[in-house]
């Protein structure tokens, strides 16, 4: 299955040292690119899209803005961001808006196309120091030590799902779960798939925000 992936940035010649590099990979196809994030919302809607590779800082609609109003389309393509700006504050409110990933654009290319495959198969990509840092940052914003989880939905998770979501939340792969918790892989992303149903959510992003929010887990990664 060939990946369709749109380049949003208003730089073309950052836009085509992408192309490039995507052009050259046999499950990879650049099929829209934009300039801003008002071009970027006006392409997805006519254009069939599997991953968007979204700048953050751009003229008349920044790609935090432009990734919300994307994921709330009725059949959204996943939104990896891009910055040249390792700051928290993006990461943070281009996760919250929706995003699947975000990374540096000064990534290597083999990082880069392994994070366009991992977002498209459903996994998150965020690159852990911004992660901690991101955890760190707004841990004063986040429910206090102790205090329980507040969103009603975590009732209906299972002891082993809610002990799998603190995990994803803390960043560690299916693999890495896996052997934590001594169960197959398939059986750890059988119990992902539950918990995304059961709280309504996207994708590992999703969980990793929602889990921080209720206090399941806290900043440190102690659930």
């Amino acid at each position: 299955m060939t990946i369709r992936v749109m380049l949003v940035d208003d730089q073309v010649l950052l836009r085509t040292g992408f192309r490039m590099v995507l052009a050259a990979q046999p499950d990879m196809e650049v099929v829209a690119e934009a300039g801003d994030g008002v071009e970027a919302l006006q392409v997805v809607r006519s254009t069939a899209v599997d991953v968007v590779l979204m700048d953050v800082r751009m003229p008349k609609l920044d790609g935090v803005e432009a990734t919300r109003r994307i994921c709330a389309e009725a059949h959204p393509p996943k939104v990896l961001i891009l910055t040249t700006f390792d700051l928290d504050e993006y990461a943070f409110s281009g996760l919250k808006a929706g995003a699947s990933g975000f990374m540096l654009k000064d990534v290597p290319p083999g990082e880069l196309l392994a994070a366009i495959r991992s977002v498209h198969s459903g996994d998150a990509v965020v690159a852990p120091s911004t992660t901690r840092r991101l955890l760190d940052r707004f841990a004063p914003m986040l429910p206090a030590t102790g205090t329980q989880p507040q969103h009603k939905e975590l009732e209906r998770l299972t002891e082993r799902e809610r002990e799998v979501m603190v995990l994803v939340a803390q960043g560690l792969s299916n693999g890495e779960i896996a052997a934590r918790l001594v169960l197959s892989e398939a059986t750890v992303k059988t119990h992902v798939g539950r918990i995304l149903t059961k709280l309504g959510l996207r994708d590992r992003v999703q969980v990793v925000v929602l889990a921080y929010e209720t206090g399941l887990v806290r900043a440190g990664g102690h659930g």
